[in-house]
């Protein structure tokens, strides 16, 4: 089974991301969801970006990188829209990844490298009308990594929401998280 290291969307450790990595252990695998917002939930992604805004992006994401000292090598790196960045970041810098799940959100791979990782797969998800991933241009990040990647897929959903698999937010879209949950497990049976 898998280890992963799941980091939470731009209004934090939410009930849903919680549910959402409570689903994958149920499923057999151990899950690190570490709160880098230090116990902050916001009812809005505005609320959360002016949070960020604040404290600095940068140093939000380092938290993330920093939540990964002490833990194994040989992780999978998740993340949701914003927990993308430190996901990413260590899915291609840190020695030793097994994968990355990005949610919502992708970065150029020249962001953290020359390239994706060959020995690395990745799954990319996210709803085909969203203004973040596909009107703020995370979808054409996605389709060059899986274009230059060797283990790459891309799963686009029908809809305009933003965080549809927090099943705490009213973004939450039921049949598309489920799809993405199938997707994402299988993708982690395929990593034993």
């Amino acid at each position: 089974m898998a280890e992963i290291l799941l980091f939470h969307h731009i209004q934090g450790l939410t009930p849903g991301v919680v549910a959402f990595a409570d689903q994958v252990r149920r499923a057999g695998h151990t899950v690190h969801t570490p709160d880098l917002f230090e116990g902050r939930v916001f009812p809005t992604i505005d609320d959360g970006i002016a949070f960020a805004r604040e404290q600095g992006f940068g140093a939000l994401a380092r938290r993330g990188i920093e939540a990964a000292e002490g833990l194994p090598r040989d992780l999978v790196y998740a993340g949701f829209s914003f927990g993308v960045v430190p996901a990413q970041q260590l899915a291609q810098t840190r020695p030793g990844a097994r994968g990355a799940l990005l949610f919502e959100s992708c970065l150029p791979v020249s962001e953290f490298g020359d390239g994706w990782p060959e020995d690395v797969p990745v799954q990319i998800h996210g709803m085909d009308d969203d203004a973040f991933f596909v009107h703020e241009g995370d979808i054409e990040a996605a389709r060059e990594l899986v274009a230059s990647a060797l283990h790459a897929e891309l799963f686009l959903y029908p809809g305009n929401g933003h965080l549809f698999a927090d099943s705490s937010l009213p973004s939450y879209d039921t049949e598309a998280a489920h799809l993405l949950m199938s997707r994402a497990l299988a993708f982690l049976e395929r990593l034993d």
